[in-house]
């Protein structure tokens, strides 16, 4: 910026930001080598890249971002923002489950943060996956509402697996104070600048 009229400087474009919902079975990257479906498909907007990763199996809320020092306090563990996701497993969870996820399951040798986990009264009004849950007869499942404040590899399945309740379906609705709202999948919105600020400041 120029510090004496507060205008961007002659051919610097201000950062931008975007709130995407990732649909299942869409890398959390603009290429692959394979030909599968990637962010390309969906966003053709120069030099944003993701904050962090959701998997290929996963869905929901993705930020993109060309601001650097934003992806940086986005994905640094040491700043603790919150990621709220929608969990469907096998079988309901009981109390004890419940409290160890709350808790910290060991995942290999690292015990993972005290975390957020309820289970949801009813499923969530969500959209349909295109390729469908795959249920084993005669085992009934549930949906959970799981924060967590850290970001290890596949950690959300990796918990659930590990207290008995393997992950059938995992959408993330909330990253800190920016949540998915009603984007439907392969949809995606710009950031406010308030919004930003709002992220930069729940840090």
């Amino acid at each position: 910026m120029c510090r004496e009229h507060g205008h961007p400087m002659p051919g610097r474009r201000l950062p931008r930001t975007l709130a995407f919902n990732k649909p299942y079975d869409v890398l959390p990257s603009f290429t692959d080598p394979g030909g599968r479906p990637t962010l390309g498909r969906y966003i053709n907007m120069p030099d944003v890249y993701p904050a962090g990763r959701l998997d290929r199996d996963s869905e929901g809320l993705l930020l993109l971002t060309s601001d650097g020092a934003l992806a940086h306090h986005i994905t640094d563990p040491r700043h603790f923002l919150p990621k709220v996701y929608l969990v469907q497993v096998e079988r309901v969870p009981d109390a004890t489950a419940l409290e160890r996820l709350q808790s910290g399951v060991v995942l290999g040798v690292t015990l993972t943060r005290p975390a957020q986990a309820r289970l949801l009264p009813q499923p969530p009004h969500l959209p349909e996956r295109p390729v469908p849950i795959r249920f084993r007869k005669h085992i009934p499942t549930a949906w959970l509402e799981l924060t967590l404040r850290e970001g290890m590899n596949r950690q959300v399945r990796r918990m659930t697996a590990a207290v008995g309740h393997p992950t059938l379906r995992l959408v993330r609705i909330a990253i800190g104070p920016i949540a998915l709202g009603d984007l439907q999948p392969g949809q995606w919105r710009e950031l406010t600048p308030g919004e930003v600020a709002d992220i930069f400041r729940l840090i």
